[in-house]
């Protein structure tokens, strides 16, 4: 459009009617497309200055190409302006020299010249042959009018009468077959005695000079004849007076339009300049932004990266050197992605494994340590805490030891671990004892070195709580040995009561006082003592007894009201203080066994007491916490000594007592009672006595308090 303009401009500028006629609407048709160029040029520079202000990337090299580009166009096109507007003013001054002006007038006046003088010269062969037809009448013309025309060289003579009627005429064409009248106003002309003479254009014949004279009638001497001649003028004259004349009218024009043209030129130039300019900034923005853009785009793309995105790729730019750059560029985000995809990869991996591990290492009950080439601990399993009762997850990173002087029970185990580190023992299994304030437990550990470099290896610890195991099979063996004395010593019991009795009812009639006083007295003893040894054996029983359970859903603090209420009529009044948690959770138990339980724990408080002291027994249950949150806790505490350490580490063991007349046996059903509920005991010393500690499965934890009769606290006597 531009283009189209500008040439429109200057095809008006050569023809002064299309000037005139198009000018105006060529520079609106110039302003428009100077005004798109303006306003894409303000939109690019305002693009170009908010990217600036955005830091945005490219921006500032997009500004140096672009200032480089317009100083390149500028520079120069302002040159050849300023050379084009000295030659555009010289230029036009020298198309308007005086002596071409002359010549022209010069030219003008000589065809001029020549042309009057060949007119005057057929004026004076037509007066001749008006002269000639002087005395010749109207009739006799048409035979002289031929030979005076061929004398003349007239291409056609007529004779006209004084009001315009022909007469006669030759013609030397032929096929005319009438001659060409003059105008009215010519004949008027002639009328007032005055000759003519002039060139005259013929319909289909070109130009040719008309000369009429007046011509003597001789029939009636009072009017007059006209006389007319046509002589043909040469096309080549025609041509050359019509060029000259043309070329004197167009000098004239232009030198008319002399300042008007050297305006219009220089404007025109003016456009030119200003809209190549212009259009010279708009096409530095688009190549500048062309040139740019692969740069910003990689620009882009490395800052990309740099944030984590390594899939980024680029749009291809071509063949070139930045073309290669930006392929370069795709392919290495491509392989930094595959990279990382299998990292990725590698690392879900480790995590499902490491996921695996520590899913088997929860489930495993043995407990597992992992150590460091410096002793400190790198992870551990929950197992691992449990069996130990210490937070390990507070000693992550720090050595063994660290744990010691919080929880003085741990120092052995952390010992142990220690001195066969430092051995360097690549492998070794020992069992080691712990006294805690739970009871003595047994552990079975065994440790192993892992392989690594100096960043890697370390040492794992696996161990195990075989104290129940220990105390199974103990129990088992003591359950055996129950079995096999209750069976040998109950049948002798039976003969022996009854030969007792039978002697008594024999021989004390028999007999006089004082020996009837020692029989009496000695067969009582044997019958007590038989009595004693069946409440062994029946003891023995009750230890050896497979568990046949009635489970159901029992009330804890109702069962414990109702086995406190046996005691109230004793002699020794026992003071019991009940502490029961009111939203208990029932339990899933026999309450024949627990009610066996109940006797056999307050039965050794009350026995515990001493002699000189009222014997208090205090109750309590309430629901566990933390990890026992799923347990239901029952605690039995005497007023009493205590237990001595010698008794401590057996107290659940059969036929351990303190008491003279005891069986050792008390304890041992409890735990086994306990033990058939899935349940834990324990025994420790509290200030004061005494406390056992019991623990059983909850029926459910969120389910059903216990009802019955409502639980209550306090102390009650």
């Amino acid at each position: 459009m531009l283009l189209l303009s500008l040439y429109l401009l200057t095809a008006a500028t050569e023809n002064s009617a299309r000037f005139g006629r198009l000018y105006v609407w060529l520079l609106l048709l110039n302003g428009v497309v100077l005004v798109a160029l303006v306003g894409l040029i303000s939109h690019n520079l305002w693009r170009l200055l908010r990217g600036l202000r955005e830091r945005q990337v490219g921006s500032r090299l997009t500004a140096r190409l672009m200032a480089l580009f317009v100083l390149l166009a500028v520079v120069p096109g302002l040159v050849v302006y300023s050379f084009s507007m000295q030659f555009l003013q010289s230029g036009v001054d020298s198309w308007f020299d005086v002596r071409v002006e002359e010549a022209l007038d010069d030219a003008l006046a000589l065809s001029q010249a020549s042309l009057d003088q060949r007119m005057r010269d057929m004026l004076q062969r037509v007066e001749e042959a008006a002269d000639a037809l002087a005395d010749v009448p109207d009739g006799m013309v048409a035979l002289t009018l031929g030979d005076l025309r061929a004398r003349t060289g007239a291409s056609e003579l007529t004779l006209l009468g004084d009001n315009g009627r022909i007469i006669a005429a030759s013609s030397l064409d032929t096929e005319d077959i009438l001659p060409h009248r003059p105008e009215d106003e010519i004949l008027l002309q002639l009328r007032q005695g005055r000759p003519y003479v002039g060139l005259d254009p013929i319909e289909n014949a070109g130009l040719h000079i008309r000369a009429l004279v007046p011509a003597p009638n001789p029939d009636s001497p009072s009017s007059n004849r006209v006389l007319q001649a046509l002589f043909p003028v040469s096309p080549r004259i025609d041509d050359l007076a019509e060029d000259v004349q043309q070329a004197f009218s167009e000098y004239r024009e232009l030198s008319y339009l002399r300042e008007p043209l050297k305006d219009s030129f220089v404007l025109t130039l003016s456009l030119v300049l200003l809209l190549s300019l212009l259009f010279a900034v708009w096409s530095a923005f688009y190549l500048a932004r062309r040139l740019v853009a692969p740069i910003s785009g990689l620009a882009e793309g490395t800052r990309a990266v740099a944030e984590g995105e390594y899939g980024t790729q680029l749009p291809p730019a071509g063949n070139d050197e930045l073309g290669f750059l930006v392929r370069s560029f795709n392919d290495m985000s491509r392989r930094v992605a595959q990279v990382r995809d299998a990292a990725r990869r590698g690392q879900v991996m480790v995590e499902a494994q490491r996921a695996y591990l520590e899913t088997v290492l929860a489930r495993l009950s043995s407990g597992v340590l992992a150590l460091d080439r410096e002793g400190g601990l790198r992870t551990h399993n929950q197992a691992a805490a449990t069996i130990l009762s210490v937070p390990l997850a507070d000693a992550v990173g720090q050595p063994l030891s660290a744990l010691e002087g919080a929880h003085p029970d741990f120092a052995p185990f952390a010992r142990l671990v220690e001195a066969h580190r430092e051995a360097g023992d690549s492998e070794w299994r020992e069992e080691l004892t712990l006294d805690t304030s739970e009871g003595r437990r047994v552990l079975m550990c065994s440790g192993a070195a892992l392989p690594g470099g100096p960043s890697s290896g370390g040492h794992v610890i696996v161990f195990d709580d075989v104290t129940t195991l220990i105390q199974a099979q103990r129990d088992a063996a003591w359950g055996e040995v129950a079995r096999r004395l209750a069976h040998e010593i109950r049948n002798p019991l039976t003969p022996i009561q009854l030969s007792a009795e039978r002697l008594q009812h024999k021989f004390a009639d028999r007999l006089d006082g004082q020996d009837a006083e020692f029989l009496e007295r000695a067969t009582r003893t044997i019958i007590h003592q038989v009595d004693t040894m069946k409440a062994m054996v029946k003891a023995f029983s009750e230890y050896a007894r497979p568990p046949v359970l009635d489970l159901q859903a029992v009330d804890l603090n109702a069962l414990i009201q109702d086995v406190v209420e046996l005691y109230r009529g004793e002699r020794e009044q026992p003071q019991f203080s009940l502490a029961l948690d009111p939203a208990l959770p029932r339990l899933n138990a026999d309450p024949g066994r627990l009610r066996q339980l109940l006797n056999n724990l307050i039965r050794n408080a009350l026995e515990a007491a001493p002699p000189e002291q009222p014997c208090r027994v205090t109750l309590a249950t309430r629901r566990g916490e933390g990890r026992y949150a799923d347990q239901v806790e029952l605690r039995v505490r005497d007023n009493g000594p205590g237990f001595s350490d010698e008794v401590m580490s057996q107290l659940f063991e059969p036929y351990v007592t303190t008491k003279a007349r005891g069986t050792g046996l008390g304890l041992p059903i409890v735990k086994k009672i306990v033990e058939e509920h899935n349940g834990v005991i324990s025994a420790r010393n509290v200030a004061g006595g005494a406390q056992i500690t019991v623990r059983f499965p909850a029926l459910a934890v969120r389910g059903l308090a216990a009802g019955g009769r409502r639980a209550g606290s306090g102390e009650r006597t």
